[in-house]
């Protein structure tokens, strides 16, 4: 193998377009079966309205997240209990955030969109995999309202972003994974310091592979005849001691990248466009936990945010009248 493909294979195996993943009438599908990952997934759906899929088999915790549009979720627990439930959602990932639904390992569930402003709504599904057969892991099925998520706002200046909390441990008893949202403004890094956690220290780093699915949109002023297609941002991920990893990638809605370990970031919002991305993340430490080490050559700019105004951009929330929001929804 040359130089050049030993560089790029890295990238080619841990990050992927959007459509590249497709399965089973879904438009990404991340999980076990990718060789060398094991501990968090990720399911895409795009749905006409009245149109459904499902969510089949146990042995795996789901979190429900609308990106656009609302749902209507019929979950069954191992008791034959039948639920449905109402997602109101939101116009876009853009808008702010959303009610979710978490569902225990041993539930399946039918997902139908009830209303697609765009023409199709649009959701995804944080997963990990969990043994059956440990009561002990098993963790009630969970509707989590919009008003009820943490909103976080986080660092400051330029490294300005917005974090859902709705899939940390301080939000919701789950048996392993972590889900959380991120809002990057154009122009601002997140995911920076580059920062790792793939080493069990306790008190100090976690072991947790982690997903980014992303989304980047042109800015709410944006002229008209811009194309939300070309919409794009950075994202970079680096060798750390616990392996190789090189990811230099121009990333648009859709797009996935694998991080197994290594420092990850930073995740750049270009000029004119708007970033945003989810996280799922989980591994084999015994605590479900997220703790991290910067790369020491780059913590120090934590220090510089001392001082500096956080973006006057945030919070983003829903652009349109709260009438005209509700009838979208």
């Amino acid at each position: 193998m040359t130089h050049d493909a030993q560089q790029t294979a890295p990238a080619e195996r841990w990050f992927h377009r959007r459509g590249e993943l497709a399965e089973g009438g879904w438009e990404s599908v991340v999980d076990e079966r990718i060789p060398g990952w094991e501990h968090t997934g990720v399911r895409v759906a795009r749905l006409a309205e009245g149109a459904s899929i499902a969510l089949e088999g146990t042995g795996v915790e789901r979190l429900i997240v609308p990106l656009s549009g609302s749902f209507a979720v019929t979950y069954r627990e191992a008791d034959g209990s039948e639920t449905e439930v109402g997602l109101a959602g939101r116009a876009s990932v853009f808008d702010g955030p959303t009610d979710v639904l978490y569902l225990s390992s041993v539930a399946t569930a039918e997902v139908t969109a009830t209303v697609a402003p765009t023409g199709e709504a649009r959701f995804l599904v944080a997963t990990s995999p969990v043994p059956e057969g440990d009561p002990e892991l098993v963790r009630p099925s969970r509707y989590m309202a919009v008003d009820e998520v943490p909103v976080e706002l986080r660092g400051a200046g330029a490294s300005s972003r917005q974090v859902h909390n709705f899939g940390r441990k301080e939000s919701l008893d789950a048996a392993r994974f972590i889900v959380v949202e991120v809002i990057t403004p154009a122009e601002n890094w997140s995911s920076y310091p580059p920062h790792k956690h793939d080493e069990h220290i306790p008190g100090h780093e976690s072991e947790l592979e982690e997903i980014y699915y992303f989304e980047v949109a042109p800015v709410r002023d944006a002229p008209e005849g811009v194309d939300p297609e070309r919409a794009f941002g950075m994202f970079s991920t680096y060798s750390s001691p616990a392996g190789p990893i090189e990811i230099d990638s121009q990333v648009r809605t859709g797009d996935i990248a694998l991080v197994p370990h290594g420092y990850h970031g930073p995740a750049v919002a270009a000029p004119g466009y708007d970033m945003y991305y989810l996280n799922v993340m989980a591994g084999p430490d015994p605590e479900r936990t997220w703790l991290i080490s910067d790369d020491p050559a780059h913590g120090w700019v934590r220090d510089t945010w001392e001082g500096q105004d956080l973006d006057p951009r945030l919070p983003f929330a829903p652009q349109t009248p709260s009438n005209e929001t509700e009838q979208a929804r």
